[in-house]
């Protein structure tokens, strides 16, 4: 009887994870917006509902799989025009479309994966998808490590982000803070320097919208860590 059960019990485990598929991945990640995200009140104030509403952001996974598609070294990118500032507590910043790009060099069922991964890690800010395509993407962390803030990354030509860290120089007003969080989930994040921050709508009008605002206190650099 003892021996029946122990039989069923692994059976059954081996079945719930075959209809469950594994969920364990970590990497970067790097955001950039129109508006400052390191900043002193009298500065946040000024944009405030008038900037900070374009923001691109993408994730580079290091290892791992998502649902069981294996995702190392691939990478998946967002660009998001919303209503209003991102990350205001006081104003909705919603509607917000969006817009996904994919790495060019995944597979159609990575392809999927990396959506998934995406939209689940974004959560609403990618509840509005006005177009999907897949590029070439590089994103390079400089030094192997997030701590430099030192990221770069480019997707194709349509869209790109370049930082370094914060220094003594990009205290204009002394009392500067953290104003706003990052826009998505994160194990570990850091204010940086946007020395780039791009996304150009020429090619495809489908978020309508084209940016360029570099020089800023507007970036976040991170990492993350997914698990079932």
């Amino acid at each position: 009887m003892v021996r029946n059960l122990i039989c069923l019990f692994a059976v059954t485990s081996l079945g719930f994870a075959a209809n469950h598929p594994t969920t364990e991945l970590r990497g970067s990640y790097v955001e950039a917006r129109t508006a400052d995200v390191y900043t002193g009140p009298c500065f946040a104030n000024s944009e405030v509902e008038l900037v900070g509403n374009l923001a691109v952001f993408g994730w580079k996974i290091d290892q791992g799989q998502w649902q069981g598609v294996r995702l190392d070294g691939l990478s998946v990118v967002a660009a998001v025009r919303a209503n209003s500032t991102l990350g205001d507590q006081f104003h909705s910043s919603y509607p917000v479309k969006s817009y996904l790009i994919i790495d060019q060099k995944a597979s159609i069922e990575q392809r999927a994966a990396l959506q998934g991964f995406a939209k689940q890690m974004a959560g609403d800010l990618l509840q509005d998808i006005a177009g999907i395509t897949a590029l070439p993407i590089e994103f390079k962390v400089e030094g192997h490590s997030i701590h430099e803030a030192r990221v770069s990354l480019t997707a194709g030509s349509l869209a790109a982000i370049k930082t370094r860290g914060l220094r003594a120089g990009d205290h204009v007003c002394s009392n500067e803070e953290t104003w706003y969080p990052p826009l998505t989930r994160l194990d570990h994040a850091m204010p940086a320097y946007a020395l780039d921050h791009r996304f150009n709508a020429t090619a495809d009008k489908a978020l309508n919208a084209s940016w360029w605002s570099p020089e800023k206190r507007s970036a976040f650099v991170g990492t993350f860590h997914v698990g079932d």
